[in-house]
């Protein structure tokens, strides 16, 4: 885990029609990561972006891009996504059978590897494999849509995620994606997160540097 705050904008919330230029602006603002989520129409009923999206975005941005896999079967999806040039790999508990494994496959691949967990969803349900990861990913909303109001519970998992990570000497970031804005960026850094997620208080801001700014706190 870095000790900065990163703050990773969710183009879910970017001008679709714009998509290379928003992420040309989200750099030059001060952000840290593209956040880039893929969802499926069948683990959430959404249905976002695939990895030509993320191919085409990468010649746009030096940032990591930070795929966050909201989909069945995940593994179908590492290769496409390497290729296409993600940096890092998040993959719902809730949707895979065999974590591990998957975890070992972003990894192979050269790439960053996290597991995501629903609000409703323990820590425990992730625990045994965070020593094989390199990020916690915790929604502060139920995942499906942007927009969404912050579930408060989420910071008792934050501070539960970082007491086990300095308990068993592991180093994994702690990502929150959800309702974030100043003020609830600054209740997540407080319990422990160091990677924050936001959307639509970036991408509406009148100053998005500024509003990155805030966040980062």
């Amino acid at each position: 885990m870095t000790d900065k705050i990163l703050v990773a904008p969710s183009i879910l919330s970017a001008d679709f029609a714009r998509m290379g230029e928003e992420c040309e602006s989200l750099e030059a603002c001060g952000a840290d990561y593209i956040h880039f989520d893929v969802m499926d129409g069948n683990f959430v009923d959404t249905i976002t972006f695939g990895p030509a999206m993320c191919k085409a975005l990468r010649s746009h941005t030096r940032l990591p891009i930070d795929v966050h896999l909201m989909v069945e079967n995940p593994i179908k999806y590492i290769i496409p996504f390497a290729d296409a040039g993600a940096d890092i790999i998040t993959i719902h508990a809730e949707a895979d059978k065999h974590i591990h494994r998957t975890l070992q496959h972003i990894r192979a691949q050269g790439l960053k590897c996290g597991v995501v967990l629903n609000p409703a969803s323990p820590i425990e349900l992730v625990k045994w494999v965070l020593e094989d990861c390199d990020m916690l990913l915790l929604m502060s909303v139920n995942p499906g849509a942007g927009g969404q109001s912050f579930i408060p519970g989420v910071l008792d998992k934050i501070a539960q995620a970082d007491a086990f990570a300095t308990a068993h000497g592991l180093s994994f970031d702690i990502e929150v994606d959800g309702g974030i804005n100043p003020d609830t960026a600054a209740m997540c850094r407080e319990m422990g997160a160091n990677v924050l997620v936001a959307g639509n208080s970036i991408f509406k801001a009148a100053d998005r540097a500024e509003m990155i700014r805030k966040i980062r706190g």
